[in-house]
């Protein structure tokens, strides 16, 4: 790959899972004109069947080298193996990154668990179920009702709540049968660093028993630059009605302020005690909004993709600028409020049952429907034709039909305009 001359301003960033709708976030950034971003591997090479680690590393390495320019940048907003390998390919070509350790600190939800335990108490009980006993048990210590995941997965792949024994023998057959799609070539990339004796013995292929927490559910974002923590925003995570399916992230959070200051300080005190630094984190978790109570439900050494428009939309850049800035090498300095909306959210339309669908909403429809209604932006899921249980990335319980991202004045505001969405968006289905 070559390129034209370029001015001294300008700038080759390498994006990692590069997508349509993201590049387009990226190309609204103020001084966007001074990028040039370049894809590296797609989304589909990286997310969609098994995971060749080693592979996509040979092709993002290919790539690289023969690309004739400076390369000033290689950042992703992606989970694993996106994360791990913009760790290890800024190592490989001498930029500002995180560090691998670090990354898979995060990634490593044992691990994890083991490094906030060390500074916080606002964990819940866990440990690791044996999936090589022929008859596995809950862990000592970890008592019914309880969520048995991997420990690595992405978008809620096989997390199940459990609630007594035969709850817990179903989820933990599923879990064996899928567990090493991505729990394989993650145990390749765990190889690279030096794991504690206990960390080691799980692998990467293993399954993490966690006591249920309760609450509502939140989320920090924030960054790492030189060794300082800094928290950029907190936002709200909102399940359907007696769900764990998320029906909508919302920025900026509406919890009390102690609430958010809690998960602050969580957040720096075990960011700090992971190492992490020189790139962008988000963290989950529930909170108990009268008593400011937060307990920490995981850590993504990435900033959320999934929030890009939210802060756009209220305060009138992307969270993707200080992915940017970071993988410069630049610190991304204080943010403001220069939006034209006081609250976001991305929504999630879903299906709680299989079908194959027959009609999805035309691009005409989704273009109309984003006119008529001031600060909408519509993304249908599935196409024509698509069984929803052959699509990819999806949660144990449902399938996704559209992302729709709603900016508005007012939480009630919001609330509307989504409604008026929703009674738009028509998809039809073949039942079973």
């Amino acid at each position: 790959m070559t390129t034209s001359s370029r001015s001294p301003e300008e700038k080759n960033i390498f994006v990692i899972g590069l997508d349509d709708a993201n590049e387009d976030v990226l190309r609204r950034m103020p001084g966007a004109e001074r990028y040039r971003f370049h894809s590296l591997l797609s989304p589909e090479e990286l997310q969609h069947g098994e995971i060749p680690i080693v592979g996509l590393m040979e092709k993002a390495v290919s790539h690289l080298d023969a690309f004739t320019g400076p390369i000033d940048a290689i950042v992703s907003y992606w989970d694993f193996p996106s994360s791990t390998m913009v760790a290890m390919l800024c190592e490989k070509y001498g930029l500002p990154g995180v560090s691998l350790e670090a990354v898979l600190k995060c990634e490593h939800k044992y691990w994890s668990r083991l490094e906030q335990a060390k500074v916080i108490d606002e964990v819940p009980s866990f440990g690791i179920v044996d999936l090589d006993q022929d008859e596995p048990r809950p862990p000592d210590g970890v008592g019914y009702p309880m969520w048995l995941k991997p420990v690595k997965s992405f978008s809620s792949e096989l997390a199940f709540h459990a609630a007594d024994e035969s709850e817990f023998d179903k989820a933990v057959a599923e879990i064996r049968a899928g567990v090493d799609r991505v729990g394989m070539p993650f145990d390749r990339v765990l190889g690279k660093v030096e794991l504690p004796a206990e960390v080691a013995e799980a692998g990467g292929a293993a399954c993490l028993a966690e006591g249920a927490l309760s609450g509502v559910q939140a989320a920090i974002e924030g960054y790492v630059y030189k060794g300082q923590v800094t928290v950029y925003g907190a936002l709200d995570s909102v399940n359907y009605t007696d769900s764990a399916c998320f029906l909508r992230h919302q920025y900026p959070s509406q919890l009390p302020e102690d609430a958010v200051e809690r998960m602050k300080e969580i957040s720096v005190r075990v960011m700090e005690q992971i190492g992490f630094d020189n790139a962008t984190f988000s963290i989950e978790f529930f909170c108990h909004p009268e008593s400011g109570q937060a307990c920490l439900l995981e850590i993504n050494p990435r900033h959320s993709q999934s929030h890009a428009e939210l802060f756009e939309y209220v305060d009138g850049v992307a969270n993707h600028q200080i992915m940017v800035e970071l993988g410069l090498g630049r610190d991304p300095g204080a943010r403001r409020n220069r939006g034209g909306y006081r609250i976001a959210g991305k929504w999630y339309h879903r299906r709680f049952r299989d079908g194959l669908v027959t009609r999805v909403p035309t691009r005409g429809e989704i273009a109309d429907l984003e006119a008529e209604i001031p600060g909408v932006k519509i993304e249908v899921v599935p196409e024509k034709g698509v069984r929803l249980s052959d699509l990819p990335a999806q949660d144990s319980y449902s399938y996704e039909l559209a992302h729709v991202f709603v900016a508005a004045q007012t939480q009630r505001e919001m609330e509307s305009k989504y409604r008026r969405c929703i009674e738009a968006l028509r998809f039809d289905f073949e039942e079973g």
